[in-house]
């Protein structure tokens, strides 16, 4: 797909999967699953990364920077403050000046705090971060954050890891159509065709985790993942045929052998 890139804040990405690098079997498992899925991106909690003993082995040590980006997140993050500090330390201990932004608001559906998250992308891109909000899909508040100077909106297609697949295709449809920026859905994917669907909504990539990380097979998964997003966004380049209620002969009904023989000449009979 490189000759249909993504392009987040002018940098241009090749793949338009992301995927994280939690909960997989291992780190070698999750190195295979990256190469598998294509992605040139890849999310990494800061607070899973070893910031103070580099000698000792990190999760970074799996991921082939010459060829994927790192794109750090504020996972676990509960309130703007905390938020912003886990950015503000990805950043000084050399991860990146971008973000995957996440306020959490409820412990049991890990839904996002809006108010939170649109107070923390103010602060931050005002501090020079290129910022990807993870919320909810209301396109309201993609409109809000994308006004704050978020580079992208992350909204979710259903709750992170429940693998429920796109609950409101609609919210997706009209985010898509209002945003100036790229929307990437984000959280609820459980297989390739819930990518697919992501992508023929007219979403411009699909970032998930816990899909391929606890597939059985991971990077089988990771395959099947990168070819349901190249065909979800073919299909939607291509652009699907109006939804009918009635059939529509697929044939053409002119010109057929039947109309040559029962159809009568001028002044003939029927035989």
């Amino acid at each position: 797909m490189t000759s249909d890139p993504l392009v987040i804040a002018g940098r241009t990405f090749r793949s338009r999967l992301i995927v994280g690098t939690g909960k997989y079997p291992s780190h070698a498992v999750m190195a295979d699953a990256h190469r598998a899925s294509g992605a040139d991106m890849v999310t990494v909690a800061v607070r899973r990364v070893n910031l103070t003993d580099r000698s000792k082995e990190s999760l970074l040590d799996y991921i082939d920077q010459e060829h994927i980006f790192i794109l750090p997140n504020t996972a676990g993050c509960y309130t703007a403050d905390e938020a912003i500090r886990a950015a503000r330390l990805g950043r000084e201990v050399g991860l990146s000046n971008w973000v995957k932004l996440e306020v959490i608001g409820d412990e049991r559906t890990l839904f996002p705090d809006n108010i939170a998250l649109l107070e923390a992308t103010h602060v931050l891109v005002r501090e020079g971060f290129v910022v990807l909000p993870y919320t909810n899909d209301d396109p309201i508040i993609c409109r809000k954050l994308e006004e704050a100077g978020a580079a992208a909106v992350m909204p979710l297609g259903a709750p992170i890891g429940s693998g429920l697949g796109i609950q409101n295709p609609h919210n997706i449809r009209i985010s898509r159509e209002q945003a100036r920026v790229p929307v990437i859905v984000d959280a609820g994917v459980g297989t390739a065709s819930d990518a697919t669907v992501a992508m023929e909504l007219g979403a411009d990539g699909v970032l998930m985790n816990t899909a391929i990380a606890l597939a059985d097979d991971p990077v089988a998964m990771a395959t099947a993942m990168r070819l349901g997003v190249e065909a979800g966004r073919l299909a939607y380049r291509a652009g699907r045929i109006p939804r009918r209620p009635y059939a529509s002969a697929s044939s053409p009904t002119t010109g057929i052998v039947g109309e040559a023989v029962n159809t009568p000449r001028a002044g003939a009979a029927w035989t």
